[in-house]
């Protein structure tokens, strides 16, 4: 005779499931409509609270309820911000992306520019991995600047650049350094020139020549090598970096070139646009 234990047990399973579809189904259908500026005061106190996440679904129930009112145009900036306190981001740039498509001439369309910029500033990963976001971000952040260059986001946007320049800096020296360790100097040398031709105002630059001084002596392209330092020690003279590529260049029997403003002129107009 089989075993039929189970049966009722699956039977009420099956009732509870179908009842709650059923409450659930009612719950999506009810539409309870107030007044704008209520949900509004709600997702402002939901915000105080720190519960961005209801914050944004009140944000967004604005406008489903009054897409027309200006309570609408409001509700659909302060979701954006909503998501992006709640660490959200790419929530948040999907609706700064549509607040700027919607309202172009908004007053507060600078601000949504801004605030697109921070959400991928805000993702910079370490510069030992992708830093496609990195690019986003500075992407971004020059945007606001050339379309509001006398407001005060960019003032803070041209700060944010600074930073964002040294980082793809940096990854390009993690880069570099890599194959000088492994012997690859000419990969080595392209991603020290690119710091050099690209990210020439950010901190990483002393670095930079002075590992060019190491790749082109383990070349054996002396006049190069000669070339790198003479930038060095014309833009940075008493640095800790030109002091160790003046030793380099003594140390390979290569006369540096550190008091020849002829030779320093011409090495600085063929290595870079100092």
């Amino acid at each position: 005779m089989p075993l039929r234990p189970y049966r009722p047990l699956l039977a009420t399973a099956l009732m509870v499931l179908a009842l709650a579809g059923c409450s659930s189904t009612k719950d999506e259908l009810e539409y309870v409509e107030r007044p704008p500026e209520t949900i509004y005061a709600e997702a402002e106190a939901a915000m105080k609270a720190g519960t961005y996440k209801t914050a944004a679904k009140l944000y967004d129930e604005v406008e489903r309820q009054h897409p027309y009112s200006q309570w609408a145009t409001k509700a659909q900036l302060m979701a954006a911000y909503a998501h992006y306190e709640d660490l959200k981001y790419d929530d948040a740039i999907l609706a700064l992306d549509r607040f700027i498509q919607l309202h172009p001439g908004a007053p507060e369309v600078a601000y949504a520019y801004y605030m697109r910029a921070l959400a991928y500033y805000e993702q910079i990963t370490d510069v030992r991995r992708d830093q496609r976001m990195t690019r986003n971000a500075l992407n971004a952040l020059q945007e606001v600047v050339r379309r509001f260059p006398e407001t005060e986001y960019a003032r803070d946007a041209k700060l944010k650049i600074d930073l964002t320049n040294d980082h793809l800096a940096g990854k390009e020296m993690e880069v570099g350094r890599f194959y000088l360790r492994q012997g690859q100097y000419t990969a080595a040398i392209g991603r020290f020139r690119a710091v050099i031709e690209n990210f020439q105002t950010t901190s990483h630059t002393p670095e930079a020549l002075h590992r060019l001084v190491e790749c082109y002596l383990a070349l054996g392209i002396t006049d190069e090598a000669r070339t790198a330092a003479a930038v060095l020690g014309h833009n940075y003279p008493g640095s800790e970096w030109y002091m160790d590529s003046y030793a380099l260049l003594v140390d390979a029997n290569v006369r540096p070139a550190r008091n020849e403003q002829s030779w320093i002129s011409r090495a600085l107009s063929s290595l870079s646009p100092f």
